[in-house]
């Protein structure tokens, strides 16, 4: 076993040094200062704890695949290619998360290529940066939000009733997708909502019930 991991050193084959592994463990590091800007951008929203996971792993694996591509166009081209069979099943739910997973890239892409300047001079000045641009998270005791499917009938009356039901029981309430249904004759609209404090889905769904147009109405609480 000792001959083969010397016959191996000697080749080139393995050749283990501890700057390799220091820009790695620099990119992971970076990677949680980027998980922690996620985490405070938003705060008092539930979060999937593996997309905070993803961001820090994301950022050492990148610093890794710098490392493996070098100057090589070759390898560039054969890890573009092992990396496309990889598919992101999950949508970003935010467009806003989208600027943490380039962030992490980059951040890995650099600590990679010995580029640590660049690194966490750009952290420092998107951190700086987001505390004025980001819009402040909401408030812990705000219920999180849930996702409110149901069809109204084309009508102007129906939608307008949407409108009331949706304004008495939801503090906030997006339409975030919406088709035909009965060959035109009435719409499937899902919207985000997010629930006044006090009221309960149960009410919701009664509010939406009493709306004269509307039917089927299903709410499902985000994951």
């Amino acid at each position: 076993m000792n001959g083969w991991l010397t016959s191996l050193t000697a080749s080139g084959t393995w050749d283990f040094s501890t700057t390799q592994a220091l820009r790695i463990a620099s990119a992971l590091a970076m990677g949680v200062v980027v998980a922690g800007m996620n985490r405070w951008a938003r705060r008092g929203e539930q979060v999937p704890p593996t997309f905070q996971t993803t961001l820090v792993l994301l950022a050492g694996l990148i610093a890794m695949s710098t490392q493996i591509i070098g100057d090589n166009i070759a390898r560039a081209f054969s890890l573009a290619g092992a990396l496309s069979v990889v598919r992101f099943r999950t949508v970003v739910r935010d467009t806003q998360d989208t600027a943490f997973v380039i962030m992490s890239v980059v951040v890995g892409m650099a600590a990679g290529a010995n580029l640590m300047a660049v690194a966490v001079t750009g952290l420092i000045v998107l951190a700086i940066t987001a505390l004025f641009l980001w819009p402040p998270g909401k408030s812990p005791a705000a219920a999180p939000s849930a996702l409110l499917s149901f069809r109204v009938s084309q009508s102007e009356a129906a939608r307008l009733n949407v409108d009331t039901a949706l304004a008495a029981v939801t503090l906030r309430h997006d339409l975030i997708s919406a088709g035909s249904a009965k060959k035109g004759a009435s719409m499937d609209l899902t919207y985000r909502v997010t629930l006044n404090p006090g009221r309960s889905p149960a009410d919701l769904v009664a509010e939406m019930i009493r709306a004269e147009g509307v039917e089927d109405v299903q709410f499902r609480q985000e994951v």
